[in-house]
Protein backbone atom coordinates (compact mmCIF):
# COMPACT_ATOMS: atom_id res chain seq x y z
CA UNK A 1 0.00 0.00 0.00
CA UNK A 2 2.27 2.77 -1.30
CA UNK A 3 1.44 5.97 0.57
CA UNK A 4 4.34 8.41 0.93
CA UNK A 5 4.18 11.49 3.15
CA UNK A 6 6.03 14.73 2.34
CA UNK A 7 6.45 16.78 5.51
CA UNK A 8 7.95 20.13 6.33
CA UNK A 9 10.76 19.29 8.73
CA UNK A 10 11.51 22.75 10.17
CA UNK A 11 9.29 25.82 10.74
CA UNK A 12 7.58 25.61 7.35
CA UNK A 13 8.48 27.31 4.06
CA UNK A 14 11.01 24.58 3.24
CA UNK A 15 10.02 24.37 -0.43
CA UNK A 16 7.45 21.57 -0.18
CA UNK A 17 5.49 22.95 -3.13
CA UNK A 18 8.35 22.30 -5.56
CA UNK A 19 9.08 18.92 -3.94
CA UNK A 20 5.47 17.71 -4.11
CA UNK A 21 5.15 18.94 -7.70
CA UNK A 22 8.37 17.08 -8.61
CA UNK A 23 7.32 13.82 -6.91
CA UNK A 24 3.73 13.98 -8.18
CA UNK A 25 4.93 12.82 -11.57
CA UNK A 26 5.05 9.35 -9.97
CA UNK A 27 1.76 9.66 -8.04
CA UNK A 28 -1.88 8.82 -8.72
CA UNK A 29 -3.36 10.78 -5.79
CA UNK A 30 -1.97 13.82 -3.96
CA UNK A 31 -3.69 14.45 -0.63
CA UNK A 32 -3.49 17.49 1.66
CA UNK A 33 -4.19 16.49 5.28
CA UNK A 34 -3.85 19.54 7.57
CA UNK A 35 -3.88 23.30 7.88
CA UNK A 36 -5.70 25.85 5.78
CA UNK A 37 -4.91 28.80 3.58
CA UNK A 38 -2.32 29.94 6.13
CA UNK A 39 0.03 27.72 4.10
CA UNK A 40 1.52 28.77 0.79
CA UNK A 41 3.15 26.44 -1.72
CA UNK A 42 4.93 28.02 -4.69
CA UNK A 43 5.23 25.90 -7.83
CA UNK A 44 7.13 26.74 -11.02
CA UNK A 45 6.67 24.50 -14.05
CA UNK A 46 6.10 24.63 -17.79
CA UNK A 47 2.70 26.25 -17.22
CA UNK A 48 4.13 29.15 -15.23
CA UNK A 49 4.48 30.20 -11.59
CA UNK A 50 1.67 29.38 -9.17
CA UNK A 51 1.07 30.21 -5.50
CA UNK A 52 -1.28 27.64 -3.99
CA UNK A 53 -2.83 27.87 -0.53
CA UNK A 54 -5.33 25.01 -0.41
CA UNK A 55 -5.23 22.93 -3.59
CA UNK A 56 -2.43 20.32 -3.49
CA UNK A 57 0.67 20.95 -5.58
CA UNK A 58 0.09 17.73 -7.54
CA UNK A 59 -2.77 19.32 -9.46
CA UNK A 60 -0.45 20.13 -12.40
CA UNK A 61 0.11 16.48 -13.36
CA UNK A 62 -2.83 15.29 -15.51
CA UNK A 63 -2.82 11.71 -14.16
CA UNK A 64 -3.30 12.78 -10.53
CA UNK A 65 -6.39 13.33 -8.42
CA UNK A 66 -5.88 16.06 -5.80
CA UNK A 67 -7.78 15.80 -2.54
CA UNK A 68 -8.20 17.92 0.58
CA UNK A 69 -8.75 15.78 3.65
CA UNK A 70 -10.89 16.09 6.74
CA UNK A 71 -7.92 17.36 8.76
CA UNK A 72 -7.75 20.59 6.75
CA UNK A 73 -9.92 23.67 7.22
CA UNK A 74 -11.25 25.29 4.05
CA UNK A 75 -11.86 28.95 3.32
CA UNK A 76 -14.39 28.70 0.46
CA UNK A 77 -13.58 32.18 -0.90
CA UNK A 78 -9.88 31.33 -1.15
CA UNK A 79 -10.69 27.96 -2.69
CA UNK A 80 -12.93 29.53 -5.31
CA UNK A 81 -10.22 32.03 -6.24
CA UNK A 82 -7.72 29.21 -6.68
CA UNK A 83 -10.16 27.14 -8.74
CA UNK A 84 -10.96 30.13 -10.97
CA UNK A 85 -7.28 31.01 -11.46
CA UNK A 86 -6.22 27.46 -12.28
CA UNK A 87 -9.06 26.94 -14.75
CA UNK A 88 -8.32 30.31 -16.37
CA UNK A 89 -4.73 29.20 -16.86
CA UNK A 90 -5.70 25.93 -18.47
CA UNK A 91 -5.48 23.48 -15.54
CA UNK A 92 -8.31 20.95 -15.78
CA UNK A 93 -10.05 20.38 -12.41
CA UNK A 94 -13.21 18.50 -13.36
CA UNK A 95 -12.99 15.02 -11.86
CA UNK A 96 -9.51 15.81 -10.47
CA UNK A 97 -10.27 17.73 -7.27
CA UNK A 98 -12.10 16.26 -4.29
CA UNK A 99 -12.68 17.91 -0.89
CA UNK A 100 -13.67 15.84 2.12
CA UNK A 101 -17.23 16.41 3.21
CA UNK A 102 -15.83 16.19 6.76
CA UNK A 103 -13.44 19.15 6.29
CA UNK A 104 -14.38 22.14 8.44
CA UNK A 105 -15.29 25.46 6.88
CA UNK A 106 -13.62 28.77 7.80
CA UNK A 107 -16.48 31.19 8.34
CA UNK A 108 -16.39 35.02 8.20
CA UNK A 109 -16.61 35.23 12.01
CA UNK A 110 -13.50 33.03 12.30
CA UNK A 111 -11.48 35.53 10.28
CA UNK A 112 -12.82 38.47 12.28
CA UNK A 113 -12.11 36.76 15.60
CA UNK A 114 -8.59 35.79 14.54
CA UNK A 115 -7.68 39.40 13.77
CA UNK A 116 -9.39 40.82 16.85
CA UNK A 117 -7.68 38.31 19.13
CA UNK A 118 -4.23 38.97 17.66
CA UNK A 119 -4.72 42.72 17.93
CA UNK A 120 -5.80 42.43 21.57
CA UNK A 121 -2.60 40.53 22.46
CA UNK A 122 -0.42 43.45 21.42
CA UNK A 123 3.26 42.62 21.94
CA UNK A 124 2.30 39.07 22.98
CA UNK A 125 0.77 38.30 19.57
CA UNK A 126 1.68 34.90 18.14
CA UNK A 127 1.97 36.19 14.57
CA UNK A 128 -0.90 34.34 12.93
CA UNK A 129 -1.79 35.01 9.31
CA UNK A 130 -5.21 36.37 10.35
CA UNK A 131 -6.94 33.86 8.06
CA UNK A 132 -9.28 32.42 10.71
CA UNK A 133 -7.43 29.11 11.02
CA UNK A 134 -7.12 29.02 14.82
CA UNK A 135 -10.76 29.95 15.55
CA UNK A 136 -11.96 27.38 12.98
CA UNK A 137 -9.99 24.61 14.70
CA UNK A 138 -11.21 25.90 18.09
CA UNK A 139 -14.81 25.52 16.93
CA UNK A 140 -13.99 22.06 15.63
CA UNK A 141 -12.65 21.03 19.04
CA UNK A 142 -15.60 22.58 20.86
CA UNK A 143 -18.02 20.77 18.51
CA UNK A 144 -19.54 23.98 17.20
CA UNK A 145 -17.95 23.99 13.76
CA UNK A 146 -19.51 23.63 10.33
CA UNK A 147 -18.27 21.06 7.83
CA UNK A 148 -18.43 20.90 4.04
CA UNK A 149 -21.30 18.42 4.31
CA UNK A 150 -23.35 21.06 6.13
CA UNK A 151 -23.29 23.27 3.04
CA UNK A 152 -25.07 20.49 1.15
CA UNK A 153 -28.14 20.75 3.39
CA UNK A 154 -28.94 24.46 3.50
CA UNK A 155 -32.36 23.99 5.11
CA UNK A 156 -30.78 22.32 8.14
CA UNK A 157 -27.85 24.73 8.13
CA UNK A 158 -29.68 28.01 8.75
CA UNK A 159 -31.04 27.32 12.27
CA UNK A 160 -27.64 25.93 13.33
CA UNK A 161 -25.88 28.94 11.86
CA UNK A 162 -28.24 31.28 13.74
CA UNK A 163 -27.24 29.80 17.12
CA UNK A 164 -23.53 29.69 16.29
CA UNK A 165 -23.51 33.26 14.96
CA UNK A 166 -25.34 34.63 18.01
CA UNK A 167 -22.62 33.13 20.23
CA UNK A 168 -19.76 34.48 18.11
CA UNK A 169 -21.35 37.92 17.73
CA UNK A 170 -21.53 38.15 21.51
CA UNK A 171 -17.78 37.58 21.73
CA UNK A 172 -17.04 39.93 18.84
CA UNK A 173 -19.07 42.80 20.28
CA UNK A 174 -18.78 42.42 24.08
CA UNK A 175 -15.21 41.15 24.41
CA UNK A 176 -13.49 42.91 21.50
CA UNK A 177 -15.83 45.80 20.69
CA UNK A 178 -16.23 44.73 17.07
CA UNK A 179 -19.23 44.97 14.75
CA UNK A 180 -21.66 42.01 14.66
CA UNK A 181 -22.10 39.97 11.50
CA UNK A 182 -25.46 39.67 9.78
CA UNK A 183 -27.08 36.23 9.71
CA UNK A 184 -28.61 36.89 6.28
CA UNK A 185 -25.27 37.97 4.81
CA UNK A 186 -23.35 35.00 6.21
CA UNK A 187 -26.08 32.57 5.14
CA UNK A 188 -26.09 34.12 1.65
CA UNK A 189 -22.36 33.39 1.39
CA UNK A 190 -23.05 29.78 2.38
CA UNK A 191 -25.60 29.48 -0.42
CA UNK A 192 -23.08 30.84 -2.95
CA UNK A 193 -20.40 28.44 -1.69
CA UNK A 194 -22.77 25.49 -1.86
CA UNK A 195 -23.83 26.27 -5.42
CA UNK A 196 -20.27 26.56 -6.70
CA UNK A 197 -18.39 24.02 -4.61
CA UNK A 198 -20.86 21.14 -4.20
CA UNK A 199 -19.37 19.23 -7.19
CA UNK A 200 -16.01 19.11 -5.42
CA UNK A 201 -17.29 17.72 -2.08
CA UNK A 202 -17.17 13.97 -1.51
CA UNK A 203 -15.84 11.00 0.44
CA UNK A 204 -12.10 11.40 0.36
CA UNK A 205 -11.45 8.47 2.70
CA UNK A 206 -13.19 6.03 0.38
CA UNK A 207 -11.27 7.27 -2.66
CA UNK A 208 -7.89 6.98 -0.94
CA UNK A 209 -8.58 3.49 0.41
CA UNK A 210 -9.79 2.31 -2.99
CA UNK A 211 -6.68 3.66 -4.70
CA UNK A 212 -4.34 2.17 -2.11
CA UNK A 213 -6.08 -1.20 -2.44
CA UNK A 214 -5.29 -1.10 -6.17
CA UNK A 215 -1.62 -0.46 -5.41
CA UNK A 216 -1.68 3.12 -6.67
CA UNK A 217 0.75 5.70 -5.29
CA UNK A 218 -0.74 8.23 -2.89
CA UNK A 219 1.37 11.25 -1.96
CA UNK A 220 0.44 12.87 1.36
CA UNK A 221 1.14 16.61 1.19
CA UNK A 222 2.04 18.31 4.46
CA UNK A 223 1.56 22.00 5.20
CA UNK A 224 3.60 24.17 7.59
CA UNK A 225 6.40 22.32 9.41
CA UNK A 226 7.04 19.87 12.23
CA UNK A 227 8.26 22.57 14.61
CA UNK A 228 4.91 24.35 14.22
CA UNK A 229 2.94 21.24 15.26
CA UNK A 230 0.26 21.98 17.87
CA UNK A 231 1.60 19.25 20.18
CA UNK A 232 5.25 18.84 19.21
CA UNK A 233 6.18 22.33 18.08
CA UNK A 234 7.41 25.45 19.90
CA UNK A 235 4.09 26.01 21.69
CA UNK A 236 2.32 28.47 21.84
CA UNK A 237 4.04 29.82 18.71
CA UNK A 238 2.61 27.03 16.57
CA UNK A 239 -0.13 26.36 14.06
CA UNK A 240 -3.52 24.95 15.05
CA UNK A 241 -3.18 21.47 13.54
CA UNK A 242 -0.73 18.56 13.35
CA UNK A 243 1.63 18.79 10.34
CA UNK A 244 3.63 15.84 11.72
CA UNK A 245 3.17 12.27 10.49
CA UNK A 246 0.39 11.47 12.97
CA UNK A 247 -1.68 14.24 11.41
CA UNK A 248 -1.53 12.46 8.06
CA UNK A 249 -3.39 9.46 9.49
CA UNK A 250 -5.98 11.51 11.38
CA UNK A 251 -6.39 14.08 8.60
CA UNK A 252 -7.11 11.55 5.84
CA UNK A 253 -8.59 8.54 7.63
CA UNK A 254 -5.74 6.16 6.81
CA UNK A 255 -3.76 3.95 9.19
CA UNK A 256 0.00 3.87 9.86
CA UNK A 257 0.57 0.56 8.07
CA UNK A 258 -0.50 2.20 4.82
CA UNK A 259 2.39 4.69 4.94
CA UNK A 260 5.56 3.20 3.48
CA UNK A 261 7.72 6.32 3.31
CA UNK A 262 8.09 9.57 5.27
CA UNK A 263 10.00 12.26 3.37
CA UNK A 264 11.25 15.21 5.40
CA UNK A 265 11.93 18.47 3.57
CA UNK A 266 14.73 20.59 5.06
CA UNK A 267 16.21 23.85 3.87
CA UNK A 268 20.01 24.06 3.82
CA UNK A 269 19.50 26.82 6.41
CA UNK A 270 16.50 27.75 8.60
CA UNK A 271 13.68 30.26 8.34
CA UNK A 272 10.73 31.13 10.50
CA UNK A 273 7.71 33.43 10.09
CA UNK A 274 6.07 35.11 13.06
CA UNK A 275 7.02 35.09 16.71
CA UNK A 276 8.65 32.36 18.77
CA UNK A 277 12.10 31.08 19.74
CA UNK A 278 14.67 30.78 16.94
CA UNK A 279 18.16 30.15 18.38
CA UNK A 280 20.13 30.42 15.12
CA UNK A 281 18.45 33.60 13.86
CA UNK A 282 20.83 35.92 12.01
CA UNK A 283 20.03 39.55 12.80
CA UNK A 284 22.90 40.87 10.70
CA UNK A 285 24.04 41.42 7.13
CA UNK A 286 24.46 37.66 6.57
CA UNK A 287 20.80 37.08 7.38
CA UNK A 288 19.78 40.00 5.15
CA UNK A 289 21.91 38.64 2.31
CA UNK A 290 20.33 35.18 2.54
CA UNK A 291 16.83 36.68 2.78
CA UNK A 292 17.22 38.74 -0.37
CA UNK A 293 19.11 36.11 -2.37
CA UNK A 294 16.42 33.53 -1.60
CA UNK A 295 13.51 35.99 -1.63
CA UNK A 296 12.46 34.79 1.78
CA UNK A 297 9.07 36.43 1.96
CA UNK A 298 5.89 34.52 2.82
CA UNK A 299 3.86 33.16 -0.11
CA UNK A 300 0.68 33.74 1.90
CA UNK A 301 1.39 36.98 3.77
CA UNK A 302 4.38 38.53 2.01
CA UNK A 303 6.02 39.00 5.41
CA UNK A 304 9.83 38.80 5.52
CA UNK A 305 10.95 35.48 6.99
CA UNK A 306 13.43 35.34 9.83
CA UNK A 307 16.63 33.64 8.65
CA UNK A 308 19.22 31.55 10.51
CA UNK A 309 21.86 28.86 10.14
CA UNK A 310 20.86 25.18 10.04
CA UNK A 311 19.72 23.94 13.46
CA UNK A 312 20.71 20.29 13.87
CA UNK A 313 19.22 20.07 17.39
CA UNK A 314 15.79 20.89 15.97
CA UNK A 315 16.45 18.61 12.97
CA UNK A 316 17.18 15.59 15.17
CA UNK A 317 14.00 16.23 17.15
CA UNK A 318 12.00 16.52 13.92
CA UNK A 319 13.40 13.17 12.76
CA UNK A 320 12.61 11.58 16.12
CA UNK A 321 8.96 12.67 15.95
CA UNK A 322 8.39 11.77 12.28
CA UNK A 323 10.75 8.87 11.51
CA UNK A 324 11.97 10.16 8.15
CA UNK A 325 12.92 7.44 5.72
CA UNK A 326 14.27 10.02 3.24
CA UNK A 327 15.24 13.68 3.26
CA UNK A 328 14.94 16.33 0.56
CA UNK A 329 17.38 19.21 0.98
CA UNK A 330 16.29 22.47 -0.65
CA UNK A 331 17.88 25.86 -1.30
CA UNK A 332 21.44 24.55 -1.29
CA UNK A 333 22.23 26.99 -4.09
CA UNK A 334 21.41 29.96 -1.83
CA UNK A 335 24.58 29.24 0.17
CA UNK A 336 26.86 29.50 -2.88
CA UNK A 337 29.68 31.91 -2.04
CA UNK A 338 29.21 32.01 1.74
CA UNK A 339 32.36 31.58 3.88
CA UNK A 340 32.17 30.03 6.42
CA UNK A 341 28.86 28.20 6.77
CA UNK A 342 27.73 27.36 10.29
CA UNK A 343 25.69 24.49 11.73
CA UNK A 344 24.18 24.58 15.21
CA UNK A 345 24.99 21.19 16.82
CA UNK A 346 23.96 21.97 20.42
CA UNK A 347 22.56 24.71 22.64
CA UNK A 348 23.98 26.44 25.66
CA UNK A 349 21.22 26.76 28.27
CA UNK A 350 21.97 28.52 31.56
CA UNK A 351 25.65 27.61 31.28
CA UNK A 352 25.09 23.97 30.31
CA UNK A 353 25.42 22.28 26.93
CA UNK A 354 22.17 20.60 25.81
CA UNK A 355 21.36 18.57 22.72
CA UNK A 356 17.59 18.18 23.20
CA UNK A 357 14.86 20.61 22.22
CA UNK A 358 13.40 22.22 25.39
CA UNK A 359 9.67 21.71 25.93
CA UNK A 360 9.06 25.12 27.46
CA UNK A 361 9.15 28.40 25.57
CA UNK A 362 10.93 30.30 28.35
CA UNK A 363 13.75 27.74 28.36
CA UNK A 364 13.95 27.70 24.58
CA UNK A 365 14.21 31.50 24.44
CA UNK A 366 17.31 31.30 26.67
CA UNK A 367 19.09 28.80 24.41
CA UNK A 368 22.18 30.01 22.58
CA UNK A 369 23.54 28.12 19.57
CA UNK A 370 26.77 26.15 19.70
CA UNK A 371 28.20 26.18 16.19
CA UNK A 372 30.61 24.17 14.12
CA UNK A 373 32.00 25.88 11.04
CA UNK A 374 32.31 24.47 7.52
CA UNK A 375 34.20 25.93 4.60
CA UNK A 376 31.93 27.22 1.90
CA UNK A 377 32.27 26.85 -1.86
CA UNK A 378 32.59 29.27 -4.75
CA UNK A 379 31.60 27.08 -7.68
CA UNK A 380 27.82 27.52 -8.21
CA UNK A 381 25.41 24.72 -7.34
CA UNK A 382 22.42 26.47 -8.91
CA UNK A 383 20.68 24.27 -11.51
CA UNK A 384 23.09 21.34 -10.99
CA UNK A 385 21.30 18.03 -11.71
CA UNK A 386 24.08 15.50 -11.03
CA UNK A 387 25.48 14.84 -7.57
CA UNK A 388 29.04 14.43 -8.86
CA UNK A 389 28.93 17.97 -10.27
CA UNK A 390 28.53 19.54 -6.83
CA UNK A 391 31.65 21.29 -5.54
CA UNK A 392 33.56 19.48 -2.82
CA UNK A 393 32.50 21.95 -0.12
CA UNK A 394 28.83 21.48 -0.96
CA UNK A 395 29.12 17.67 -0.94
CA UNK A 396 30.88 17.80 2.41
CA UNK A 397 28.17 20.07 3.83
CA UNK A 398 25.38 17.78 2.60
CA UNK A 399 27.12 14.73 4.08
CA UNK A 400 27.45 16.44 7.46
CA UNK A 401 23.77 17.47 7.45
CA UNK A 402 22.79 13.90 6.58
CA UNK A 403 24.79 12.62 9.54
CA UNK A 404 23.24 15.14 11.92
CA UNK A 405 19.65 14.70 10.68
CA UNK A 406 19.87 10.92 10.98
CA UNK A 407 18.24 10.09 7.64
CA UNK A 408 19.56 9.83 4.06
CA UNK A 409 19.46 12.93 1.87
CA UNK A 410 18.08 11.37 -1.30
CA UNK A 411 17.07 14.50 -3.23
CA UNK A 412 18.72 17.92 -3.43
CA UNK A 413 16.92 20.90 -4.90
CA UNK A 414 19.21 23.38 -6.66
CA UNK A 415 16.58 25.81 -7.92
CA UNK A 416 12.83 26.48 -8.01
CA UNK A 417 12.07 24.65 -11.28
CA UNK A 418 11.26 20.94 -11.61
CA UNK A 419 14.40 20.01 -13.49
CA UNK A 420 16.70 21.82 -11.05
CA UNK A 421 16.91 18.71 -8.91
CA UNK A 422 19.50 16.08 -8.01
CA UNK A 423 18.08 12.61 -7.37
CA UNK A 424 20.62 10.62 -5.40
CA UNK A 425 18.15 7.77 -4.84
CA UNK A 426 14.47 7.53 -5.87
CA UNK A 427 12.12 8.01 -2.90
CA UNK A 428 8.95 6.73 -4.62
Amino acid sequence: MPAHAVLGAQWGDEGKGKVVDFLSGHADVVARFSGGNNAGHTVMNEQGKFALHLIPSGIFWPQTVSVIGNGAVVDPDTLLREVTDLERRGVELKGRLLISERAHIIMPYHIMLDRLQESAKGSRAIGTTGRGIGPAYSDKASRSGLRAADLLDLRALKPRLKVILEHNNTIITRVYGGEPLSLDEVYSKCVTWANRLAPFFGRVERLIHERLAKGQVVLLEGAQGALLDLDHGTYPFVTSSNPTIGGACVGLGIHPKQITGVIGVFKAYCTRVGSGPFPTELKNEVGERIRHLAQEFGATTGRPRRVGWFDAVAARYSTQVNGYTSVVLTRLDVLDGFHPIKICTAYELDGERVTDLPGGTAEFERCRPVYEEHPGWDKPTASVTNHKDLPEGARSYVERLQELIGAPIDIISTGPKRHETITVRPVI
